[in-house]
This record gives C-alpha cells, structure tokens and sequence, in this order.
C-alpha cells in the first residue's frame, strides 16, 4: 500500500491529453464550415488550409522525427498530383484509388533521394532542392505524358460517395479534413512508439545512437518515405480538387517554402502545431496579407515567423500550452 493511500489521499489519475487536444482541434476544424456558411470562396480557403496542414504535417515528420530538413516537399506534392491525375485520366483508375496511388508514387520518387541520407544539415536540405527541380524539369518536358508546360486539364474530379458529392466545396472539405486527421494520428503514433524515441535520439546525437545498435540510415529512410507518401497523397487530393495542373504550379517552391513557415510557426515538435500553424499562417497570408501589400505579401510571413520565433521558440502549441499550465497555476493557487 501506498503513503498516499495509506492516509486516504487520492492522487489525480494521469493521463495523456494529446489524444484530448487532437479530438478537440479535430472538432474546431469540423465546425468551422459552418461559420463559412455557404461562402465558396471561404470554404475554398479552409480546403486549401487543410491541404497545407497536411502537407506540413508530412514535413514535420521528416523534420521533427527524422531530424533532416527538407526544401525539397514540392517534389513529392507534384509528383502525387500528376501521377494520380494521370492515373484517372489515362487508365480510368477510380479517383479515390489513384489519390493513394499517387502517394506511392510519390514515395517512388524518394527512393531517388536516398543517396542524401548521407548527408545532413544544410547539405542535405540543398540536395533535397535540387531533386525538386528536376521532377518540376521532367514535368515540363514529358509533354507526351504530362502535357509539358500546357499542363493537364481533362482528368476527373472528385466522385459522389454515400450520397455526399466529394466535388463541392463541403465535401472536398470533409475528405481533406479525413485525410488530415487520419496522417496526425500517424504522426502521433511513431512519435509515441520507441520508433519515434529512436528518431529524437538519432537527431539529438546519431553517432550515439549507432554506437548502440540503432540503424539509423533504416529509420530515416522510413521517415523519408512516408513523409513522401503524406504529401504525395496531399497533392493528389489538390489536382482532383483544383482540376488542373501545370509544372510550375505542381512543382513551385510555395509547395517546399510554406509547410516549413506552417510547421516552424505552429511548432513542429509536436503533433497538432504543424495543422495549427497551417490554418492560421494560411488564412493570415490570404485574407489579411494579400489585402494589405499585393504583391509581395509572403513578406509579411516572414515576418510573423519572426515574431513568433522571438516570443515563442516552441511555436504556437508552445505558446498555448505555456499559457494553459499558467492558468493551471494560478487555479491551484486560488485552490
């Protein structure tokens, strides 16, 4: 028996709340079409949101997991944006088939990348650049197969399913919005795994880590290419939303730039920053920014980056949950 127990104390269960916080943003972004209401333009802001939530949240686990930052996430959107936009058109594969599909290109293509794993810190974020280039390269010129700079306009959209039409605005929105939750329940599961202690040990100090038995080189691989997968499926989701692609749009340095700015802002080292900072940044960049300077507005981002690096180096999770143990504080004081 316990001391506690001993004098009839009763200790407070503990408990995870990530899985709590994770269900209540989950909820929030639910409801959220709501305060849309049936704006179009407003839904399409929070579809894109989402998009770039999930994409972050795919940087984030090549970042934060694997320790290797990557400029170079615009290959693996593109990829999956054309290969399922491809694979619909072309062969006639169902959307919702090719949309994973697209994906596994995508995680296809990364096995191009590997050679990088070699390298790291800023060698590797360059080299993973280059690789982004010459996919958007060979977008431009397979004309035969991609339509080169033209670009791809006749593939299909979104279905109908169980009644709900995946091409409206509100369905577009739930599917993104499944897609996002499904790849943080992902993320948080190889973070809570001794998988994910394996990875935060190999980024504090890889040589420790094989001097133990860690294979390191097999761990970020598998960060490499699930990271390839998330996001390939994100783009893919894009193309059928959007209904046309073009290289220097499938393939722009916005698709690599933007996840990084969402995960940094949102805080990367935890599970629900990188999908908070994607909503907010985005939402900042296209109603506030865009309307104040026009041209030029990702200036502003950069901006509000280093603000929040400045007061909150664990970004806005870090923020909230420095704010939530101090209300904690002073109700056990009132206590």
């Amino acid at each position: 028996m316990s001391a506690t127990s001993a004098l009839g104390l009763r200790t407070k269960p503990r408990y995870n709340r990530l899985p709590i916080l994770l269900g209540s943003a989950a909820l929030v972004l639910a409801i959220l079409p709501l305060a849309a209401g049936t704006s179009p333009y407003l839904l399409g802001l929070l579809i894109s949101a989402l998009i770039l939530s999930g994409l972050a949240l795919s940087w984030a686990l090549l970042g934060n997991l694997g320790g290797m930052v990557s400029f170079g996430h615009a290959a693996f959107f593109g990829v999956g944006s054309y290969a399922s936009a491809l694979l619909a058109g072309k062969l006639g594969i169902p959307v919702l088939l090719a949309i994973p599909l697209g994906g596994a290109f995508a995680t296809l293509a990364s096995l191009a990348m590997l050679p990088a794993l070699r390298l790291s810190g800023p060698y590797f974020a360059l080299a993973i650049l280059a690789y982004a280039q010459i996919f958007r390269i060979l977008a431009t010129e397979l004309d035969w197969l991609t339509g080169g700079s033209a670009g791809l306009q006749r593939y299909p959209g979104l279905p109908d399913i169980l009644g709900l039409d995946l091409a409206s605005r509100p369905g577009s929105y739930v599917l993104v919005l499944v897609a996002v939750i499904l790849s943080a329940m992902v993320y948080m599961a190889i973070r809570r795994s001794h998988t994910g202690t394996a990875l935060r040990a190999i980024a504090d100090s890889e040589d420790a880590t094989r001097v133990v038995g860690v294979n390191s080189t097999l761990l970020k691989t598998w960060m490499l290419l699930l990271s390839a997968f998330i996001a390939g499926v994100f783009g893919a989701l894009n193309a059928h939303i959007i209904g046309f692609l073009e290289p220097d749009y499938a393939f722009s340095s916005i698709w690599s730039v933007m996840p990084i700015i969402a995960a940094i802002f949102g805080g990367y080292r935890t599970v629900l920053g990188p999908v908070l900072g994607a909503v907010v940044i985005y939402l900042f960049d296209q109603v506030f920014a865009k309307s104040l300077i026009p041209v030029g507005h990702q200036i502003l981002l950069g901006v509000l980056l280093a603000i929040m690096v400045l007061i909150a180096p664990n970004g806005l999770a870090g923020l909230m949950s420095r704010f939530r143990a101090k209300l904690g504080e002073k109700s056990h004081a009132g206590a």
